[in-house]
């Protein structure tokens, strides 16, 4: 094996730890909960039939790095049930959505080919260590300050467009009282 594969897998395999390890104790926590709205906020996006995105922010990465980890918070006002079905940014080849479980003491990570449901009235949290984007063959955009494009694609909502903060590596996010494309 090169020096320069063993880097590459090394990178890869801390932006794996990092963009979907747990960051709180609660095994509960990272998954989808029912909350009242929260208040207004003056940068939070526009809704788009019913679903709001809030707090959209992904963690810079090397150069090269083979992914890089996205997350917000979905607001499902309407009356309908929804369902994230694809994102797209052509700030990377793909965009994944993907869940990490914890079952017998193990995180598992697994891809949801058949999006990710958000039902109405819900919202939806992606965080570390549970609901995420994961941005596969993320470009040089992925660096702190920078903002990433992308389009998220809804069931019945259609497409609601969205803008991800890049935050320091290792971050846990944005600061919860301040809202951000």
């Amino acid at each position: 094996m090169t020096p320069k594969t063993r880097w590459t897998l090394a990178i890869a395999l801390l932006v794996a730890l990092t963009g979907c390890g747990r960051h709180d104790t609660d095994a509960h926590a990272a998954q989808a909960t029912t909350q009242p709205p929260p208040a207004p906020a003056a940068k939070a996006q526009p809704a788009t039939a019913g679903m709001t995105l809030e707090q959209a922010w992904a963690r810079a990465v090397p150069p090269n790095a083979p992914v890089a980890g996205g997350y917000l918070r979905l607001r499902n006002d309407s009356g309908s049930h929804d369902r994230l079905l694809q994102v797209r940014s052509a700030a990377a080849t793909r965009v994944e959505i993907h869940e990490v479980r914890h079952e017998d003491g193990m995180a598992r990570m697994r891809q949801l080919p058949d999006g990710l449901p958000v039902a109405a009235g819900d919202t939806l949290e992606m965080r570390p260590g549970g609901y995420h984007l994961m941005f596969i063959g993320p470009g040089d955009a992925f660096s702190e300050g920078n903002r990433i494009p992308a389009t998220l694609v809804f069931e019945r909502a259609g497409e609601v467009a969205a803008e991800f903060e890049v935050q320091p590596v290792g971050s846990a996010g944005p600061d919860p009282g301040h809202q951000h494309h």
